[in-house]
């Protein structure tokens, strides 16, 4: 399977983005948590895919963007687990809600557990 993470599969829509907020179901693995929605998407993709970290919690942009890079990595390494699995499509947004800076073992052994999880969640 493709490993990369291509500009289809990124989420970048603002009222998908904000539907997620408002009907989408999550799923925590902390420092991470998973918010999910059953969507169409075009162009038969499964996934897209968005990242956050809050402003709040870590105040510089380059701290922000480092967790960000993190969690991209992750997600392109470990996508394979939820897109073997599913036949529907779902827009994520996978927020990172700790507040000390990650490692990149802990992003992805987390990312892992939350890949699981959600899989057991939506194949029940």
């Amino acid at each position: 399977m493709n490993l990369s993470y291509p500009k289809k599969e990124k989420l970048k829509s603002k009222k998908r983005i904000e539907q997620l907020f408002v009907e989408g179901k999550n799923v925590t693995s902390f420092p991470l948590k998973l918010i999910y929605l059953e969507t169409a998407l075009p162009d038969q993709i499964k996934v897209q895919t968005g990242v956050a970290v809050s402003k709040k919690k870590f105040k510089s942009a380059v701290k922000r963007n480092r967790i960000k890079r993190l969690l991209r990595e992750a997600y392109r390494l470990n996508k394979t687990i939820v897109l073997g699995n599913t036949e529907k499509s779902y827009a994520f947004l996978i927020l990172y809600i700790g507040k000390e800076m990650p490692t990149y073992a802990v992003i992805e052994k987390q990312l892992h557990y939350l890949f699981q999880k959600f899989n057991a969640k939506t194949n029940a």
